[in-house]
């Protein structure tokens, strides 16, 4: 009888012919990128396999059973190189291995085939070896929707106290509950034992869809709460009041405010007439009794605008009928120049603002002098000009504010017991290049600066970064806590985020640091015309939080492939750590302009001392061009290239991202980190975010890969043990355990949010309240328009 036929028929051919000619491309892809990374001194690694997978591949499509064998050798002979660049870390043995596991299943299964091929049996085993891989490859998957990168807490805090009778919060008055800035709450009717019963109370909507084209409108907002009311302002500036039980809309004011870019309205002012002692009774009589409780709007064409708490209609007796311009005094502003992007501060009976200033258009820019004004006339009070001290109010005729000097965009603080008022500053336009900038532009550059709240002098000022050439303003608002010596005392301290990842800790009495601080010797640079810091100082005091100087191995994708691109991108750039000096060569700036940490700040629960950190790792490549090679039209609107007229230089920046748009580096690209300020320790760090609403090339995945994405927004804590959060990629609003960092809870939001949190009882049902807005995340192009409360049943 005659032996039956084992040729493979024509599918089985074409298969193998398939398979090999995909593993050649692999081949040629990782053995040509690898021998360009072996030139610029990466590693070996990606031109072997590549050589080994193009073997491969050429014996697969002429169907010998070797092509097999040495793609196992490729599989058996990367676990150790995994192993020995990635240690255990899941998220990097992923990038390096899961793609092989996949592909090592295929070529399994497929080599009895190829065995038939050549008129030979057996290779079953290779079936064994392909259900072993197969299990990994699936284990790994299941694997990877439980967090990784997690720092557990060693001890558990205790359980938090009760709030104390008469103690619990009545309001939520300010941008971040108190002029503190804690954004914390003593509430504790939602707890971590109850929260599973949060549900949706009601929604609202603003009507006021913002539309982003990377720096467009977001919706940034935290409402405040007074009594029976909530208030909530749009990006573009429009005010709703609605009722805290219903949602149920009272008026709303448009101001009617236009700006090309920057629209954002990131939280009201709120002031009291009635409780402030300086203000006598007759004057709160004398024609403004109608506004004896009022609001203090910033708007994106440089206005400040008081209104009516109870109706929404603009204070006449403020300003001119209720409206401050904000560039008087300024010189020329041209449209989206200068705006009014965060809260104003209501200190004492004063209204203070700061404002955002362009970047990197050109030096010259708008003035970033900080002004407090009467909070019931809108009488200018005082200036603080850090170019000129010498001006204190307005500037004399025919001058203007000292042009181009550092801002303060973000929120400020104030403690009233001391008389200070703490400003986060930005740098003097442009950001990259700082040879034209004065010696008043070098002290107050990105620094906190306490000012006195009577007069605007300068107490003192600390310095986060000298000679700022990476756009790391401080961008947070100042936290204030008097945290406990142990010793029955409390020392007053100010904690400040920074966008390069450090936290530092200071006096906020002297200015001393609290929390050690090194000024370190940092790389120098060599841009003709430029001047370089020697040092630059490190809280070494405090926990730094993803800014680690990145090397080779630290690149990640999503396959061999683009980690391979990654690679090539890095080894392509200058990269000395934090610090790395902008050149005319490109330069990795990590953490990138963006963060690190950025305007949510932070929340501190002072039961426990902890303070609540998120952060985003993004990297910016960045370089300098001569001005005479900048392109026409050149405005870096979001990324691209930046003029910085007045200088020899323009800027290129660009995100750090592989081709799929995913951040070069290995995950988590952000995070929520619990730091005791008693002990100055990282006690919890966790991952923060899934790739559900985002992936590679801007596609929804839709899966809850809890892989840590980078964050943007504020907190908020309660003294029930919550910590809630909504600033993330993906469309949920959170809550953690305080003392573990464990999620005990999310709801699902129509759209992301960049909103913060706030929480309030209601004072007529005494119900307990948390409410965010939802406009959208900032990389989805979905908007939305809600305002959205949680509450028991």
């Amino acid at each position: 009888m005659d032996a039956p036929d084992r040729t493979p028929g024509f599918a089985a051919r074409l298969w193998l012919y398939l398979l090999g000619v995909a593993l050649i491309l692999a081949g040629l892809f990782l053995g040509g990128g690898g021998a360009y990374l072996i030139r610029l001194g990466g590693s070996w690694y990606f031109a072997l396999a590549g050589l080994a997978l193009l073997a491969s591949g050429l014996l697969v499509a002429m169907r010998r059973p070797a092509g097999a064998w040495i793609f196992g050798l490729v599989v058996l002979a990367s676990i150790p190189w995994a192993l020995w660049e990635a240690g255990l870390d899941f998220w990097a043995l992923v990038s390096r291995l899961f793609a092989l596991g996949i592909a090592g299943v295929l070529v399994a299964l497929t080599y009895p085939l190829l065995l038939r091929a050549q008129g030979q049996r057996g290779g079953r085993g290779a079936f064994g070896v392909a259900g072993v891989l197969a299990i990994a490859v699936v284990a790994t998957a299941v694997s990877a929707f439980t967090p990784k990168s997690v720092t557990a807490p060693t001890e558990t805090a205790a359980a938090p106290p009760p709030v104390a009778s008469g103690q619990a919060q009545k309001d939520w008055r300010h941008w971040g509950n108190t002029t503190a800035g804690m954004r914390f709450a003593a509430l504790d009717q939602i707890t971590p034992a109850n929260i599973g019963q949060l549900k949706v109370a009601w929604t609202a909507h603003t009507g006021d869809l913002p539309v982003s084209n990377g720096s467009g409108a977001e919706d940034q907002n935290t409402p405040l709460q007074i009594g029976d009311t909530l208030y909530v302002c749009t990006a573009y500036g429009k005010v709703i009041a609605l009722d805290v039980d219903s949602g149920a809309e009272r008026w709303r004011f448009d101001p009617k405010g236009s700006a090309p870019n920057w629209q954002r309205c990131r939280g009201l002012g709120y002031f009291d007439a009635t409780t402030d002692p300086s203000i006598p009774a007759a004057a709160i009589a004398n024609g403004t009794a109608a506004c004896t409780r009022r609001l203090f709007l910033p708007t994106i064409d440089a206005r400040l605008i008081s209104l009516d708490a109870a109706t929404g209609r603009p204070c006449a007796g403020f300003g001119q009928n209720g409206t401050v311009d904000l560039t008087i005094g300024m010189g020329e502003v041209k449209p989206g120049y200068y705006q009014q992007t965060s809260t104003p501060l209501v200190a004492g009976h004063l209204v203070v603002v700061g404002g955002r200033v362009a970047d990197n258009y050109s030096t010259g820019e708008p003035p970033g002098v900080v002004r407090a004004y009467d909070a019931m006339s809108g009488e200018l009070v005082w200036a603080w000009d850090p170019g000129n001290p010498a001006i204190t109010t307005l500037p004399p005729d025919g001058q203007t504010y000292t042009r181009g000097t550092p801002n303060v965009w973000s929120a400020m603080s104030y403690d009233p017991k001391l008389g200070l008022i703490y400003l986060p500053t930005g740098n003097a336009t442009p950001d990259f290049f700082g040879g034209g900038r004065t010696e008043l532009d070098d002290r107050y550059s990105s620094s906190i600066v306490a000012v006195d709240a009577a007069t605007g002098r300068v107490r003192w000022s600390f310095q986060t970064t000298h000679h700022d050439l990476w756009d790391f303003d401080v961008p947070a608002q100042p936290a204030l806590y008097d945290i406990p010596d142990g010793k029955g005392g409390s020392v007053p301290a100010l904690a400040q985020v920074t966008k390069q990842g450090e936290i530092f800790l200071l006096n906020r009495e002297t200015g001393t640091p609290i929390a050690e601080v090194k000024d370190l010797p940092v790389p120098q640079g060599n841009v003709p015309g430029e001047r370089y810091s020697p040092t630059q100082p490190f809280s070494v005091g405090m926990p730094s939080i993803g800014n680690q100087t990145l090397t080779e191995a630290d690149m990640w994708g999503a396959t061999p492939f683009d980690q391979l691109l990654c690679r090539i991108q890095f080894k392509e750039m200058r990269h000395e750590g934090v610090y790395t000096p902008p050149g005319l060569d490109p330069a990795l700036q990590f953490p990138g302009s963006l963060g690190g940490m950025n305007w949510g700040s932070v929340s501190i629960d002072p039961t426990t001392s902890y303070m609540f950190v998120n952060d985003m790792r993004l990297g910016l490549a960045n370089y300098m061009i001569p001005r005479e090679k900048i392109p026409a039209g050149a405005s870096g609107i979001e990324m691209g290239v930046v003029p910085q007229e007045g200088t020899p230089f323009g800027a290129m920046r660009v995100r750090f991202l592989s081709q799929l748009g995913i951040p070069c580096q290995k995950p988590p690209f952000g995070t929520m980190s619990a730091i005791d300020l008693k002990t100055r320790k990282l006690v919890w760090q966790v991952p923060v975010g899934t790739v559900e609403d985002t992936g590679p090339l801007g596609l929804r995945m839709g899966l809850p890969i809890p892989i840590g994405m980078p964050t943007l927004g504020a907190s908020l804590a309660t003294q029930s043990g919550l910590l809630f959060f909504a600033g993330t990629q993906d469309f949920y609003l959170r809550a953690y355990d305080s003392r573990t960092g464990r999620e005990v809870w999310k709801s699902r939001l129509p759209v992301g949010s960049q909103g913060g949190p706030m929480t309030y009882a209601s004072p007529k049902t005494g119900k307990q309240y948390v409410v965010v807005t939802a406009g959208g995340a900032r990389q989805s192009p979905q908007r939305g328009d809600y305002v959205m409360a949680y509450t028991l049943p």
